[in-house]
């Protein structure tokens, strides 16, 4: 599912309509990922631009995104110089996958300075060069020092160098017929090897040339095609590939399409330090209960110490000095116990010791009982974040860091949080079914407040028994079975038992639900509940979010 340069002269012959256009604001939402607001005739319109390695693009969106709060430097960069300005122009490379914007703004003198933007989606190689009047680049979403490339190098202060066209080949727009020997990716600009393989069966088929490249030159639409699990799209129908196929204005597939696979990236990027994270705590706790468990086992030998103690006290002292170990007759049976001695010291002195330890491992067995379920409440909680990390989406994440940089995380997962007006809600998932809400948690955060501050005293209540997994809340309390079992089928889907079969699912109304003292987040007790069994199929919970997700 790549870009290639025929698609993209389209999409530019869409954005040329815009110009000339002011830049509003500029913001970042993922490592690659650059949206850009621009105003036109009255009409805001978001540019996404982005230079990820498999999903670079260009097109506008009516998506809206979650935008990181502390932007890269070269976003810093293009809010101090074009921020504000006027975008003149926006040129396409012959048919190559380079795009040049020119920009016009107004400096604190009044005088107007241009700077170009050059954005090269080229693959790989994908980047956004920012550079001056002169062609020395300002900035780069990603530089290239000179000892990393010696023919092109991308850094503050050095000359732009353009990407080189192909030499030797034809403007496939003019051109009236090709050469069946040579690959058309070799003697076309703007081809791909997909748009190749169309043509190559289309004029085998009988269809001219010329019409083909007509067809794609008017072009406003994407073809797109599934075939197994990848994705194919182009300005035409997509004939070889003997796939289904939906048709989409350009802009609208741009965005659908790229969207869910992207997301991905951006969950990567944003959950990828709290799944290490995670792993590391529940590792380490995994660890420590072990050790604690040893250590109360251990501790469980006091009552041999105050035996020992009690007897070295009741055996008369007409016994040799320095012995190393003694046997005495125990006070149930007369059976001989051995008690190993320090013989530095007298025996009444080491029955002050044992009786020391004793009292030492009694103390011990209170503090380590205590240090044993704080453990166990941790383990929990890392095992439940790690069956939250399975399905989440960006804002999910970003609610999960900042809980676990409130309980002190924040060092290990270097996660910076920005005082803001504290939001109204988080962004739980939410469902409209036949009048019928059903709010879903995705993490803590979420699961807290559907249950505790959006859920009323009637409301019905969802929970996967005995596991890890999602809160449920269904508004009010008369539900049919229809509505039980969706319910019950999302709380066992997002839950540690979603792969699993006939998934037991408690459900009660949301007063019978009580928060421990001092439990962590999302964790509650319930009372008179029923339990349903319910099997978590991946298709139908999809067709349940595609159909009623608000």
């Amino acid at each position: 599912m790549a870009l290639d340069g025929l698609v993209l002269h389209r999409i530019l012959h869409k954005l040329q309509t815009l110009t000339p256009a002011k830049v509003n604001k500029i913001q970042q939402i993922s490592n690659d990922e650059i949206l850009i607001n621009l105003r036109s005739e009255r009409t805001n319109h978001k540019l996404m631009i982005s230079c990820h390695s498999a999903y670079n693009r260009i097109h506008i969106t009516n998506r809206d995104y979650q935008t990181m709060e502390s932007p890269n430097n070269f976003v810093m960069v293009l809010r101090k110089y074009i921020d504000r300005s006027i975008v003149k122009s926006i040129e396409q490379a012959g048919l190559d996958r380079v795009i040049c914007f020119t920009i016009e703004v107004k400096d604190d003198l009044g005088d107007y300075k241009e700077y170009k933007l050059y954005i090269e989606l080229m693959g790989k190689y994908a980047n956004m060069i920012l550079v001056n009047e002169k062609d020395k680049i300002i900035d780069a979403l990603k530089r290239i020092p000179a000892f990393e490339n010696n023919a092109r190098t991308i850094h503050p202060g050095a000359m732009y160098t353009p990407v080189r066209p192909h030499e030797g080949k034809i403007d496939p727009f003019v051109a009236t017929t090709f050469d069946r020997d040579q690959s058309l990716v070799k003697q076309f600009h703007g081809f791909s090897p997909l748009l190749s393989d169309e043509v190559l069966y289309r004029t085998n088929a009988g269809e001219s040339f010329v019409d083909i490249m007509k067809e794609i030159a008017n072009g406003n639409t994407l073809y797109v095609h599934e075939k197994g699990k990848d994705t194919y799209y182009h300005l035409i129908e997509l004939k070889h590939l003997d796939a289904p196929f939906h048709v989409y204005p350009i802009m609208d597939a741009m965005d659908e399409m790229y969207y869910q696979k992207e997301e991905k990236v951006r969950i990567k990027q944003q959950s990828g330090d709290i799944e290490r994270l995670v792993k590391q705590e529940l590792k380490k706790n995994v660890r420590k209960l072990d050790k604690l468990e040893k250590t109360i086992k251990a501790a469980e030998e006091l009552d041999t110490y105050r035996m020992y103690g009690d007897l070295l006290y009741a055996y008369p002292e007409n016994y040799e000095k320095h012995l190393q170990q003694i046997q005495l007759p125990s006070f149930e049976d007369e059976t001989l116990i051995d008690i190993p001695l320090d013989a530095k010291i007298s025996v009444k002195q080491n029955a002050k010791k044992y009786y020391q330890k004793y009292n030492k491992s009694k103390t011990a067995l209170v503090e380590v009982a205590k240090q044993i379920d704080k453990t166990q409440t941790m383990i929990r909680y890392f095992e439940n974040l790690e069956v939250q990390l399975q399905d989440i989406r960006v804002q999910d994440a970003l609610e999960i860091k900042e809980e676990l940089a409130n309980l002190g995380f924040t060092k290990q997962i270097h996660y910076k949080i920005r005082k803001k007006k504290k939001q109204a809600k988080p962004n739980f998932l939410t469902l409209h079914i036949d009048g019928t809400h059903i709010y879903v948690g995705k993490n803590n955060i979420q699961n807290d407040y559907i249950t505790f501050e959006q859920a009323r005293r009637d409301d019905t209540w969802f929970h996967v028994k005995d596991m890890h997994g999602s809160h449920v809340v269904v508004s009010g309390n008369d539900l049919s079975e229809s509505i039980i079992r969706t319910a019950a089928m999302l709380a066992a889907y997002y839950s540690q038992a979603k792969q699993s079969s006939s998934v037991p699912v408690n459900y009660c109304l949301v007063r019978q639900l009580k928060r421990p003292n001092k439990a962590a987040m999302g964790f509650v007790t319930l009372t008179n509940y029923k339990t349903i069994y319910i099997d978590p199929e991946k298709e139908a919970i999809e067709e349940i979010l595609a159909t009623y997700e608000v």
